[in-house]
């Protein structure tokens, strides 16, 4: 029975035009693209926005780093971006810019309603302040430690640890993470929202049914230590949209971020003719639904809704909160390989097999999932192929060699068929409410209660007697009408393996409501192959491929000694101990052709020659180097780079760039003598 139609509004949070989109990104745009697909499928008037979030001072010192404007970079990095979206097929309805007239007039129209409401108010604060840079630090660029859980190492506006939020001057030990400096305290005027004035609001909304519950957990602690004013603004140089009336004061990136998803849907009404109106006037009969990262809580559940309240908008039906991606039960990880971007993968591995597997893992929560690469081989293999397809591949060459590719005058197991078709209904329950996991564990079912059917009935045997024929063709077109109402199921998860079915099976579309019906006296085009298997090569070649990103991969803002990745996981003493450091003399020196940063050394490790290739281009010209000596990790096992094999690894400090030092010994020291 087809569902009462429905019209829907759904976004995913904006990915920051400053660097590339990568798997942990993914997370959240396949699992709204899933769902909006589900939506679409089931007849209902869903439209699915995002935008780039162009704006900050981190875009301002990109640019300014690589000698281009900040809207050259945007522009770039926006190609970059919805190329790296089009090929994991996430099915926007319209990509726009929060660096767009339309989020202009949206920012200056919702900040100054607010303002005229007596939401807004002005005072001089003490500012962290980089005095080597000469500016204003934003919360991102200082890091130090918690003032609240005492957690080392925090950005200036939030913990990571334990999520409270601060401003940066109570940050403890705090460092520039631009020039290492000590941040200074400076005076300026601000712009705040005053969040408590909707505190009542807020507590009512947080509490009917529009958060997960663990989030309204979360809440509710930030509520008990009491709602506190927002700043706004941020002082020039800043890259983004002048506050009105405020010369040199600009909103902040996350004022104007989250209006990013209506300006985006202005732009689609625009192209469109849909009445953006009755989408985002107080009493709307539409739905809106915003999928986000559960570190960005805060902002959407608390200070988006009041924002939106107090310039006369309409409120969130829900926002609904993700976990984060681990690799193989770790942070993704440059060093291992597993700090993977999406056009590297998309260099050796179809996207469905990604989309398959994170679906198989997302649940309504906010629990992390782990890519489990051992796992993702397994599962894709032996569901996509060896189940799903493997139905198809069975029972096609004998529909198009015996029968001239007609399927059967009549459903010979109507009883089946059915079960498949009443199990629709769980299905769409568990999708509607994000159990992708669950609903995926369902269609797998079936897919083995189909290939069970087909092991029972043995067409191949049957094709061989004389006079069964016509039950080779009810076998066979069972089991496509099973596969069909099974790539239904899947299609919001495989929209590409569904366009192949419905080629193969010659239909326009898979449309949900259409499944109760079988295909019968019904032609369908020849088989091939709709999906192959995934190989550990190709795997493995995306992690060698990540790791080699690191040469190639240009600094982005922020930069700086604390800007790295995150300190790695504890090891143990014994685990240290393994590590066998040795004093080597550096033979030759000479450039890698082709790579940027790279040298190619020789070492003398007192006996023995190591070829090792070290990332000291910027600091070290090949000729200084000959004849000194250095310190390196001479039992690490050599590892095959684009440009050779290295076999080992020297040591050397400091932030980057020039500031790049090999460290010496002392003297005396000899050429494969241990530092202990």
């Amino acid at each position: 029975m087809p569902a009462e139609k429905r019209t829907l509004l759904v976004t995913s949070a904006l990915p920051y035009a400053n660097g590339s989109i990568h798997l942990g990104h993914l997370v959240e745009y396949i699992q709204t693209d899933i769902w909006v697909r589900f939506q679409k499928s089931r007849g209902h008037d869903c439209v699915y926005v995002c935008a780039d979030d162009a704006h900050g001072t981190p875009i301002m010192l990109r640019a300014r780093q690589e000698g281009i404007t900040p809207e050259e970079l945007i522009a770039r990095v926006a190609v970059e971006h919805q190329a790296d979206f089009a090929d994991f097929l996430i099915g926007f309805d319209n990509y726009h810019s929060t660096h767009s007239p339309e989020n202009r007039e949206l920012a200056e129209l919702i900040y100054t309603r607010n303002r005229d409401a007596g939401h807004i108010e002005t005072r001089t604060i003490s500012q962290l302040y980089d005095p080597e840079k000469d500016m204003f630090l934003p919360d991102r660029f200082i890091r130090g430690t918690c003032p609240r859980c005492g957690a080392p190492d925090q950005y200036g506006d939030a913990c990571e640890r334990c999520g409270a939020t601060y401003a940066p001057t109570e940050l403890k030990n705090p460092v520039s993470v631009l020039s290492g400096a000590t941040p200074v305290e400076k005076e300026s005027l601000h712009y705040f929202f005053k969040l408590s004035d909707f505190e009542p609001m807020l507590r009512e909304w947080t509490r009917a049914g529009h958060l997960q519950e663990e989030v309204v957990n979360k809440l509710n602690e930030w509520f008990e230590q009491g709602l506190r004013e927002w700043d706004i603004s941020r002082d020039a140089p800043y890259f983004g949209f002048e506050i009105p009336d405020a010369p040199g004061k600009y909103f902040y990136v996350w004022l104007d971020a989250p209006i990013g998803y209506i300006a985006s849907f202005k732009n689609y009404c625009a192209r469109t003719g849909t009445d953006f109106e009755r989408y985002w006037k107080p009493d709307s009969d539409t739905e809106l639904y915003h999928f986000i990262g559960k570190d960005i809580v805060y902002f959407h559940a608390l200070f988006w809704p009041a924002m939106l309240e107090g310039a006369g908008f309409r409120t969130p039906t829900a926002v609904w909160a993700h976990g984060f991606l681990t690799v193989d039960g770790h942070k993704m990880s440059k060093s291992r390989g597993t700090f993977i971007n999406a056009r590297t993968y998309l260099e050796h591995l179809d996207p469905e097999y990604l989309r398959y597997y994170f679906a198989a893992k997302l649940g309504s929560g906010v629990d992390d999932i782990d890519l489990n690469l051992d796992d993702f081989i397994q599962r894709v293999n032996s569901d996509l192929v060896g189940k799903v397809v493997n139905i198809a591949s069975r029972c096609a060459g004998f529909i198009h060699k015996k029968f001239g590719g007609r399927l059967a005058a009549a459903c010979a197991e109507p009883a089946l068929y059915d079960e498949f078709v009443a199990a629709g209904e769980r299905i769409a329950e568990l999708y509607e409410a994000r159990e992708f996991g669950r609903a995926i564990r369902d269609i797998m079912a079936l897919a083995d209660r189909a290939n069970q059917y087909i092991d029972e009935k043995k067409p191949w045997v049957l094709v061989k007697e004389a006079g069964r024929e016509p039950e080779v063709q009810d076998v066979c077109s069972v089991g496509l009408n099973l596969f069909r109402v099974l790539m239904t199921y899947l299609a919001p998860v495989l929209p590409a393996l569904a366009d192949k079915t419905c080629d193969f099976l010659n239909l326009g579309a898979l449309h949900w409501d259409e499944r109760g019906t079988p295909l019968t006296d019904h032609h369908i085009d020849r088989f091939k192959p709709l999906m192959t298997r995934v190989e550990r090569e190709a795997v493995d070649a995306v992690l060698e491929a990540s790791k080699e990103d690191l040469e190639k991969a240009q600094p982005v803002a922020p930069a700086g000694p604390l800007a790295e990745e995150p300190v790695a996981e504890t090891i143990g003493f014994e685990d240290f101990a393994k590590i066998d450091l040795r004093v080597a003399r550096i033979v030759e020196a000479e450039a890698v052709p082709g790579a940027d940063k790279l040298l190619r050394l020789t070492l003398d490790l007192g006996g023995e020659t190591r070829n090792v290739f070290a990332g000291i281009k910027s600091a070290y010209r090949p000729e200084d180097l000959k004849g000194r000596l250095t310190v390196m990790v001479a039992n690490l096992a050599p590892r095959k780079m684009r440009f050779g094999v290295s076999e080992g690894m020297v040591l050397a400090a400091g932030p980057g760039g020039k500031d790049l030092f090999i460290l010496e010994p002392d003297q005396g020291a000899q050429p494969g003598m241990r530092v202990k």
